[in-house]
């Protein structure tokens, strides 16, 4: 009997999900590809959601060296590696009970056939009650996606003052001595640049996963839609039994009697 392996093994490899997805390719069911694609598309997420946690890692790495140089930016980024931290938390959790709903909607399709037959797949997507988990997912990315555009703005702006500020001393002694006032600070500095840079790659998976959400919701439409064909021998077995009943109801058509029938 297969086992789960939520926690380790990647969606793909789940036996549950192989195994119904061979039995659908097998019979050539209809819906199967749709199927699939929603599967592919949260286990796409597994993967955005992996890189974001090594970007998470690296933004660490960023705030302990910004920490060390006592960087202005230091608060702004602490503040991102919080809210990243939160960010990432609460996408595993949400994943998992969404890679959860896949399974057990794979254990009760497989179990419905066992029970039924194929003919129990005709409407597969019922098994499948992750719509509304996909939709609150698609929400809270939405909402991430808008912090981490605030976090960008915050470092950029925090490192445009540091700069903006170093200008005006640096002008002080160039009036000393006579030159010119510099008349543009410093672009954003070579730390911020490397701070942005993981809040950056951050959104951008915020963003990937959104496509797949979208993506999955789009094959779950589809495959809400999508009611299978019977399989050739219950169509026969059917159209035997239409055939039998109307050969029952049909009028008994009495015989011509002969002429020297008795009266």
């Amino acid at each position: 009997m297969p086992t789960d392996n939520v926690k380790t093994a990647p969606l793909t490899e789940n036996e549950y999900v192989k195994e119904l997805l061979a039995l659908m390719e097998a019979n050539h069911l209809s819906g199967r590809q749709d199927l699939s694609a929603v599967i592919g598309q949260v286990a796409a997420m597994e993967d955005h959601l992996s890189a974001m946690t090594q970007e998470l890692a690296a933004m660490r790495r960023e705030l302990a060296e910004a920490q060390k140089q006592n960087h202005p930016v230091k608060n702004a980024l602490q503040k991102a590696v919080t809210t990243m931290r939160g960010q990432v938390a609460e996408l595993r959790e949400k994943l998992a009970e969404l890679k959860q709903g896949v399974i057990d909607g794979c254990k009760h399709a497989l179990a419905a056939v066992k029970e039924k037959g194929l003919s129990a797949l005709r409407n597969i997507a019922e098994f499948f009650n992750i719509r509304p988990g996909l939709e609150a997912m698609r929400e809270r990315l939405d909402g991430y996606i808008k912090q981490d555009e605030a976090m960008i703005a915050k470092i950029e702006a925090v490192s445009g003052e540091y700069h903006e500020a170093g200008r005006h001393f640096v002008n002080m002694g160039r009036a000393i001595t006579g030159k010119e006032p510099l008349q543009e600070a410093k672009p954003v500095g070579k730390l911020a640049r490397a701070v942005e840079v993981p809040v950056k790659a951050d959104r951008a998976g915020l963003r990937a996963m959104r496509r797949c959400v979208n993506a999955a919701i789009g094959g779950l439409t589809r495959l809400e839609k999508t009611e299978r064909k019977p399989p050739i021998m219950e169509t026969v077995n059917k159209f035997n039994e239409i055939i039998e009943q109307s050969r029952r109801d049909a009028p008994v058509v009495e015989q011509n009697r002969p002429q020297n029938a008795e009266r």
